[in-house]
């Protein structure tokens, strides 16, 4: 592992003691919270907003909603962040095309969400394949990103053949429900966790639609993620988003990228290991 790297990891785990000391006896505050409708496009959007400060945007997995993120987001809010919830095309109200689409389009979703919140540079969270439209989004919309936070991060290194047969299963409508869940826990989850938490919460006909605008985008357009600094929390037992992905895109962007390691965390990780996660954003955040 480069030198950076390391003292990187070693100072994100000394603020991880630090966050942990001060959590225990944090006293839990109020957290405002709005709703709101943004129009991009031909798109509408549904967005929950929480807190107040600078804007942390989240961008959820494939076929997910940003229910996955309602712990962090909260979490985040606390710690004097205001947190910005869109829901994808398809899913919690939001409505737009879903035919003929690219991460282009959206990646503008967000960024047009960014601009209706107040426009100000924002901290942008993606979760697996939203990893892909926040990449997407920092190279499209530069002035509109402050930081990249990818949380499952892959689009270098492939899975295995077994692992994505596997994941197809979890998409497929007609399987039977034990099946798709032991399908999900195989493939998100790490050995020990409790993959039936994520038995809910797919939106299949808008996962076969993010996928054709995966397919319908080349790599080399938002692999980089423009030229904004990137932190990337990396399962340490993902067996889709491979640790290769993370350990290949800080040697190409050594000055940009820094990788910290989940334990006992898969694809899924958020419900995973919250307390981690909510740990090394803020030590990130905050050096």
């Amino acid at each position: 592992m480069p030198r950076r790297l390391i003292t990187n990891a070693l100072r994100l785990m000394l603020l991880f003691a630090l966050y942990f000391s001060v959590a225990e006896n944090a006293v839990p505050q109020a957290i405002k919270e709005r709703h709101d409708v943004v129009t991009v496009g031909r798109a509408s959007l549904k967005v929950t907003i929480r807190g107040e400060g600078d804007p942390v945007v989240f961008i959820p997995s494939l076929g997910r909603g940003v229910q996955d993120f309602d712990v962090l987001s909260k979490q985040l809010a606390q710690a004097g962040y205001r947190s910005i919830l869109p829901e994808p095309r398809g899913i919690g109200g939001s409505t737009g095309p879903l035919d003929g689409i690219t991460l282009h389009d959206l990646a503008g979703d967000v960024a047009g969400v960014i601009r209706a919140t107040g426009g100000r540079p924002a901290i942008v969270v993606g979760h697996a394949f939203g990893n892909r439209i926040a990449r997407m989004l920092a190279t499209d919309h530069p002035t509109l990103v402050k930081q990249v936070i990818l949380l499952a991060a892959g689009g270098t290194v492939a899975m295995s053949p077994d692992v994505e047969q596997t994941s197809h299963r979890v998409y497929t409508a007609t399987l039977p429900k034990s099946d798709r869940i032991e399908a999900i826990q195989r493939v998100f989850f790490a050995s020990g966790s409790n993959g039936s938490v994520w038995t809910e919460g797919w939106y299949l006909d808008v996962a076969a639609a993010q996928v054709a605008a995966n397919s319908a985008t080349q790599g080399n357009e938002w692999l980089g993620g423009g030229s904004s600094p990137i932190l990337v929390l990396q399962g340490a037992e993902d067996i889709m988003a491979v640790p290769e992905n993370s350990k290949r895109l800080a040697a190409d962007y050594p000055k940009r990228v820094t990788v910290v390691e989940i334990p006992k965390a898969g694809h899924a990780m958020l419900p995973e290991q919250p307390d981690l996660i909510l740990a090394a954003i803020l030590a990130y955040l905050k050096r």
